[in-house]
């Protein structure tokens, strides 16, 4: 503070023509001292709770040195302490500057409207941890806080943070400074026992020194630390032996550190001899070099008092310390004058750490700038009106006016850092420290990274790990689900613990740790491992696959057998079993029946715009010629035996084969006009079938017209139930050889098959309806050939002495 003091004083720009002076006052670590020493300052009373301490020094505020009162205060070094004496001096307008209280209760404007500090909220280090975990995927951290404001804080800070990101808090374990042991074996147990392997610690340093040594004593050497800046510089933790396998690197944030020019030889270059009223450096001289720096230091103490301080401490000498530490100082020899501490190495002496020492820096040059604008007058050209109103005199500054100043300050450092205050805060910025192991066991502190407001500047490869490699620790409750699963989190446990579920078919997930599965669009199927979307493979009914080949297989028997018979009828067609009943009939039934198994063939293979109009005009086609040739049959026998009653000998000739063959043209031509029709306005079309599921997409003959396929059937229908109702009625006529009825026989096979093609043929998915439906076609075909043809091909050719007309005839 006097270092910068001092350099401002120096400067040419900076408050020229005005030197700062300023009081010191030691608060003794006390709230009730602080703020006795703020109200002194603040009254213009130079006294201290201390009275053996030194007299304050000051200079360029007038005549006296300690006489007037202070503008601003620089101080509260905690929070708890910079709430008192906010609250306190709030009402007096006195800025208050800290440059260590941290606590986000402090931005708060109407509570401490006159509050600032140079150290950001401990809100910002929270979030950077947080920060942190998020970066490093770690899921699963376990935490260890103060059991006080500064703790409970800053892990409600993280938790809000890391909400969202699947990051959860495994255990939260509070130390107690006044139960610290109990409290730190039980925090140690609580860390020995949890899966996770990243420790957050949010606590002062003498308690993480009991921790680390409970957890030396049960050999717990293999957790990752995350340190706040209460404990991350600590060089007590870094010395320490007994816990350095347990410190292994840590990785915190700490105050920022930055190097103040000129710093360094401005302390090498202190000496008492100079600076007799500095009580600091001189029990520093005599406990550095064990002399003692002159007896001509209290006559030059007590010169540089008023006559009320000095007559105060005259009469305190007997009783006070500051009579007793002399006493005991008095046997030390005297310095010879030679001492000095250019090659001094130790704390005092070290900058290259400035972190504490770099926010005083910044409070001062915060201070002077405000006075600064505040002590910068208006051209001399303008009014004295307006003169006046904004500019104020070096002897009589009030706080009020200093305030305002400091609500609009924006200004850069001579490190070059821009600075200015949000509320009560600057800029939040942290450094980001690793703990690494030296040759003598201990650990020391390197720098990797900054944090500048919410930006995270990390260099991840100068990281040393707690397990002593540059490889990142894993820390999580569940290992992330690799690509084809997705999360199911477990009932009654945090979303960091899940299970990981294979995606269902049709589903993919091609990345880790994902909470849903994609479906795949209409025309694609997920593979096998569900991590990718692959085109459906196209699915019909075709001749290479075992379906395919055993009905191509029943089809073509079916025509070899059809043939066969047509060439026993065609050798045997004299014989009197093949003339009954008109064989012009039968061979054009054979013929019909040969057809129907052929048709059969066109509904396998790939489907097409010609072959899914070809299988339905075949087929319905096909099957008319076959009925129409059964239901002629019919009205042949019922014809025969009706004209062989008398009077009725005319009824055949209205019935003859001219009159047969002309029927069954009629009826069959009636189901060519219906296909006609059908195809011609509405044809099945070749479509893939995207509502099924699976990896294959049928591709099928789909009836854009549903009334022209029910057409076709129907009409097959309707000339089958006329067929067996005729035959019906004529299975009993005498004949020994009556073939009503084994159209009759026939039939209701051939009905009872397509009346279950129906429901069948609705409810088959795929390819399968297709199957079904020639599956309905040779069925009902080979019932009509063996029906209809067997018996007559048994006699023909097993019983031939049975094929003759006397037989026929026969009642």
């Amino acid at each position: 503070m006097v270092f910068a003091v001092e350099e401002i004083n120096h400067s040419t720009t900076l408050l020229p023509g005005v030197k700062l002076g300023y009081h010191i006052r030691d608060s003794c670590g006390r709230h009730p001292w602080a703020l006795q020493s703020a109200l002194s300052l603040v009254g213009g009373d130079s006294t201290t709770c201390n009275l053996t301490a030194p007299m304050d020094y000051s200079a360029g505020y007038g005549e006296e040195k300690s006489g007037q009162p202070v503008p601003l205060i620089i101080g509260g070094a905690s929070s708890v302490t910079a709430q008192i004496l906010s609250r306190i001096l709030g009402p007096l307008s006195v800025p208050l500057i800290s440059y260590l209280a941290s606590c986000p209760c402090l931005s708060d404007r109407l509570q401490f409207p006159n509050f600032f500090r140079t150290i950001p909220s401990d809100i910002y280090q929270a979030r950077a941890i947080a920060q942190l975990a998020i970066r490093f995927n770690w899921t699963w951290i376990g935490a260890v806080i103060a059991n006080n404001n500064y703790g409970h804080v800053a892990i409600k800070v993280f938790q809000e943070e890391i909400q969202g990101a699947g990051v959860c808090l495994a255990f939260v374990e509070t130390l107690r400074r006044e139960n610290i042991v109990s409290d730190a074996r039980r925090a140690a147990l609580t860390i020995q026992a949890s899966t996770a392997r990243v420790i957050l610690i949010f606590t002062w340093y003498t308690d993480v020194r009991e921790l680390f040594l409970q957890l030396a004593k049960i050999n717990v050497t293999d957790r990752q630390f995350l340190a706040s800046e209460a404990w991350s510089t600590s060089g007590n933790l870094l010395q320490n032996l007994a816990t350095s396998k347990v410190a292994s690197g840590v990785l915190g944030v700490s105050i920022r550190s930055s190097p103040i020019p000129g710093f360094e030889n401005y302390l090498r270059s202190l000496n008492p001899s100079r600076r007799p009223d500095n009580e600091f450096l001189r029990e520093f001289w005599e406990k550095e070099f064990g002399c003692s720096p002159g007896a001509t230091y209290h006559s030059l103490l007590l010169k540089s008092v008023t006559p009320r301080e000095r007559s105060n401490h005259l009469s305190n000498t007997s009783t006070s310390s500051f009579a007793k530490t002399s006493l005991q100082k008095a046997s030390l020899p005297l310095c010879s004058g030679t001492e000095s501490l250019e090659k001094v190495q130790n704390l005092f002496t070290d900058t290259s750490q400035l972190r504490v020492t770099y926010n005083v820096y910044l409070a001062v040059y915060a201070a002077a700038h405000a006075l600064h604008s505040l002590l910068s007058c208006p051209d001399t050209d303008s009014p004295p009106r307006n003169n006046s109103s904004t500019c104020s005199s070096p002897k009589h500054i009030k706080p009020i006016e200093l305030l305002q100043h400091f609500n609009n300050m924006n200004f850069t450092t001579p490190q070059g850092e821009r600075l200015f205050f949000q509320g009560a805060d600057t800029p939040a910025k942290y450094d980001l420290v690793n703990w690494q192991n030296t040759p003598k066991g201990s650990q020391k502190l390197v720098l990797i990274g900054r944090v500048d407001g919410f930006d995270l500047h990390l260099n991840e490869s100068a990281i040393q790990w707690s397990t002593g490699s540059n490889q990142v620790p894993i820390s999580v409750c569940s290992d992330s689900c690799p690509p084809g699963t997705r999360k199911a989190n477990r009932k009654g446990e945090p979303v960091c613990c899940f299970d990981c579920i294979p995606c269902a078919e049709g589903e993919i997930n091609n990345k880790t740790g994902s909470l849903h599965c994609e479906r795949c669009p209409s025309e694609f199927w997920s593979n096998a491992k569900r991590t990718a979307c692959i085109p459906r493979q196209l699915d019909f009914l075709s001749f290479n696959e075992t379906l395919g080949i055993t009905l191509t297989i029943a089809a073509v028997s079916g025509v070899i057998v059809t043939t066969a018979v047509f060439v026993v009828f065609l050798c045997y067609r004299q014989t009197p079993m093949v003339r009954a009943n008109n064989s012009e009939l039968s061979f054009l039934l054979l013929l019909s029946l040969k057809l129907c198994f052929l048709c059969s063939l066109v509904f396998i293979g790939r489907p097409s715009v010609w072959s899914c109009r070809f299988q339905q005009a075949a087929f319905g086609i096909s099957f008319v010629l076959c009925v129409s040739c059964l239901q002629v049959k019919t009205i042949v026998v019922l014809t025969a035996f009706r004209s062989a009653r008398p009077g009725a000998e005319a009824l055949i000739k209205w019935f003859g084969p001219g009159q047969q063959r002309g029927s069954v043209c009629l009826l069959t031509c009636i189901q060519v006009i219906i296909c006609a029709i059908w195809l011609s306005l509405s044809p099945p079309v070749p479509r893939r079938d995207l509502g099924l599921q699976g990896s294959k997409v049928t591709l099928e003959c789909v009836m854009t017209s549903v009334v022209g396929f029910s057409l076709v059937l129907g009409y097959i229908g309707l000339l089958a139930c006329t067929s067996l109702i005729l035959a019906f009625f004529a299975r009993k006529l005498p004949d020994n050889f009556n073939e009503a009825k084994l159209i009759t026989f026939s039939m209701l096979i051939f009905c009872a098959v397509w009346v279950a093609f129906v429901p069948a043929y609705v409810s088959s998915p795929g390819k399968y309806t297709v199957a079904v439906e020639i599956f309905a076609i040779l069925a009902s075909s080979y019932s009509l050939l063996f029906c209809i043809f067997a018996p007559k091909c048994f006699i023909i050719l097993l019983r031939p002495e049975k094929n003759t007309k006397k037989y026929l005839m026969a009642r």
